[in-house]
């Protein structure tokens, strides 16, 4: 900025009517340029109209985990105000707005609630702070005789509405530090608040990415390189030319996208295209290729220690009274959000404006600009509703799609995938191969443990870690929380070739699969119950003891089950959040039905309980289509999947019931946008292997169990 906050400020209240206040936050630099605030500046979280209007700004794209509500929460409490009586928006490009948990303005990792915990409380408190203050220096009285509330200052017999006092408190110096209320005062958060999104997604009114029209936009449906990453190298489009509707056929790097005026005409013109390709590295890759390369990995690539070594664990192993071995096994898979992947780009001369569903703001204007030739601040983004994300709207192939096409034609451009596009060109969850290791001393109990995961580094292929380095994303849930006097845990980083991408708990779903699931292994073998061995390992993890306390018992653990009916647990912490899972099936031949599942979860405070409880339902849902069966094939560089018939999910008539406890907790907020997804796979697999006697170690677990 050029001119100074207070210039800024007056201007901006006077050309709109608007008085947006401006917050100093604690690790964004406090000079008085940084102090401005809109949604286009840095720690702008609140706008006032002059009406008392107030808008609430959420820095997280909201994808249906409730973030527009429990945001705004934040803020309200200690604002003061009505959470039902404030508006919500979605914040553009912009550092303020940077994840401190990822280092972006991205959403993803369950980290909304964790990274706005104490920023949005403290954006809200300043605010308050400095609309008492602007009605103390009107009215002569000390900012102590004052109260805010409900969009209110109120004091010595008089009153103003935070709207009416909005301009003169901009002109006040940001206070750096101030008081956040006890949780003991605490009104809003806490509460189960009725989602402040569901009216406009009930009546149809909320604006997807999928719904977006602007003047002048043309349509386009793209025909992509049936191989992940092929060229095209020529094309006609005679026959295309002469479909309805049709406004011109454009190539661009990975594909050829058919303009038209609305998405049929476009989609219908595509079929008729001709398209001659450059099939690229991958062309000759299959899914028995990928898996043989896995397995011989360990001779060539050198393991990294996820963590230290713990005493000897080799050496004890071989020493142990028994000795168990064991691989398990993840597969490829997509994402498959309900709305399919979209994006509308508006290229004008050497500036472009970006409307649709990201998760990735600073990636989709850094992606637009890199494709313009042109500075990224001359791209704006607005976010709108996420069909879904699960990790696959980090990804910016769609957004470079859409400035590509829109800079060539000089139209607005709205590029819409099918879900066959989606099934077919998405970026998926690795392949995961952990070797477990494990011996047991003459009472049962485990002397030392091996962990060995073999698999593809994402943040390798999507941000450019190099080589020989740890990545954290690979790893999560790969030490297990037992305490056992000789542990290893390595990790070999081998690279299929094959794009790969963050999906929703990333690898705590495969790494938890394979440890809970072994650790059932070490309990039979030990001659134990499962959950009684499990809490003798857990010393003093008592949240950990405590969530598996409560889901046994909800669960009636240890009850007599008929022939085909059994019970499974799994335990994890991921992103501070502590669960437990007991799972409930009944196997029928090779046919799994997953019944019932208990959860306790201990994710810290709660913002809202409500969304807590949404969150971990839904988690459970999509990790169980997943663990039963979700997977990707790849046959000569092409995936064999293209659409649910091929690639099923979970329905409505298989979901189980799901019982849940929240433990009331002081801990620091956890994150539930994923935990719950991880967990389902090794509990599932754990009651088939108690009911049946057979030991499933591959996901998925249907497939699994057709093999067995």
């Amino acid at each position: 900025m050029t001119i100074n906050r207070r210039e800024f400020l007056k201007s901006s209240a006077l050309a709109s009517g608007v008085a947006v206040l401006g917050m100093y936050l604690p690790g964004f630099g406090g000079d008085e340029a940084k102090a401005a605030g809109t949604v286009h500046t840095p720690n702008a979280w609140v706008h006032i109209d002059d009406d008392n209007t107030i808008t609430l700004i959420s820095h997280m794209s909201e994808m249906g985990q409730g973030v527009y509500t429990s945001l705004p929460m934040l803020i309200a409490e200690e604002l003061n105000v009505d959470i039902n009586t404030i508006k919500f928006a979605s914040a553009e490009v912009n550092p303020v707005y940077v994840n401190s948990l990822l280092g972006a303005q991205i959403t993803g990792g369950s980290t909304a609630i964790r990274d706005a915990w104490e920023k949005l409380r403290i954006g809200g408190a300043q605010v308050r702070t400095m609309l008492v203050q602007a009605a103390a220096n009107k009215w002569g009285m000390s900012a102590s005789e004052l109260q805010a509330e409900n969009g209110i200052v109120s004091g010595g017999g008089k009153s103003a509405t935070y709207g009416e006092l909005a301009a003169s408190a901009a002109q006040i110096e940001v206070p750096k530090e101030v008081k956040l209320k006890d949780p003991s005062q605490f009104k809003l958060v806490g509460k189960s608040i009725q989602r402040l999104d569901t009216p406009a997604k009930v009546n149809g009114t909320a604006g997807f990415g999928i719904d977006v029209k602007v003047p002048g936009m043309v349509y386009a449906s793209i025909e992509q390189s049936p191989v992940i990453g092929g060229k095209p190298v020529s094309f006609d489009a005679s026959k295309s030319k002469k479909m309805p509707g049709v406004i011109d056929v454009i190539q661009i790097t990975d594909g050829v996208g058919v303009l038209a005026d609305t998405y049929w005409h476009a989609f219908s013109a595509r079929k008729k295209l001709k398209v001659k390709w450059e099939d690229g590295p991958i062309s000759k890759l299959s899914t028995s290729r990928m898996w043989g390369a896995i397995k011989v990995a360990e001779k060539d690539i050198e393991p990294i220690k996820i963590r230290p070594d713990v005493g000897d664990a080799s050496s004890a192993i071989n020493s142990a009274k028994k000795k168990l071995k064991a691989e398990y096994t993840t597969s490829l898979l997509a994402h498959q959000p309900l709305e399919p992947m979209n994006m509308v780009a508006i290229v004008k001369g050497d500036t472009c404006e970006l409307i649709g569903p990201t998760q990735f703001q600073q990636g989709a204007q850094g992606t637009a600009a890199a494709v313009l030739g042109i500075k990224p601040e001359n791209v704006t983004v607005k976010t709108t509703f996420l069909g879904g994300g699960f990790g696959r709207r980090i990804e910016l192939d769609f957004i470079s799609q859409a400035v590509q096409l829109s800079k060539a034609s000089g139209k607005p451009v709205k590029v819409l995938w099918n879900r066959e596009d989606d099934m077919k060109h998405d970026f998926y969850r690795p392949m995961g191969l952990q070797r477990m290791q494990g011996g047991l001393d003459s009472d049962g109990k485990p002397v030392g443990i091996k962990f060995q995961l073999t698999s593809q580094s994402i943040t390798q292929r999507a941000f450019g870690l190099p080589k020989k380095t740890l990545d954290p994303f690979m790893v999560e849930a790969s030490v297990a929380p037992y305490e056992i006097p000789n542990t290893s845990h390595d990790v070999i980083i081998h690279d299929t070739g094959f794009r790969v991408g963050y999906l929703r708990a990333v690898s705590h779903t495969m790494n938890c699969f394979a440890n809970e699931c072994f650790m059932d292994e070490m309990a039979n073998a030990a001659g134990a119950d499962q959950v009684e061995y499990r809490m003798n390992l857990l010393g003093k993890h008592e949240r950990f003891s405590n969530v598996l306390k409560i889901a046994t018992k909800m669960a009636d653990w240890g009850r007599k089950l008929p022939k085909g009916k059994a019970l499974g647990v799994g335990i994890m912490e991921g992103y501070g959040t502590f669960m437990a899972q007991v799972v409930e099936v009944t196997v029928d031949g090779d046919n799994i039905r997953v019944n019932k599942v208990w959860v306790a979860s201990d994710q810290g405070r709660m913002v809202n309980p409500e969304i807590v409880k949404q969150q971990l339902e839904s988690g459970i849902i999509y990790g169980l289509s997943g663990a039963l069966y979700g997977e990707n094939t790849l046959t000569k560089g092409v995936v064999n999947e293209s659409n649910f018939d091929s690639f099923p999910i979970l329905r409505q008539n298989e979901s189980p019931d799901i019982f849940m406890t929240l433990v009331d907790s002081t801990e620091k907020p956890g994150g539930v946008g994923e935990p719950s997804t991880s967990i389902i796979g090794a509990a599932v697999g754990n009651a088939v292997a108690n009911a049946t006697g057979k030991r499933l170690r591959s996901m998925p677990l249907a497939t699994a169990m057709k093999k067995a």
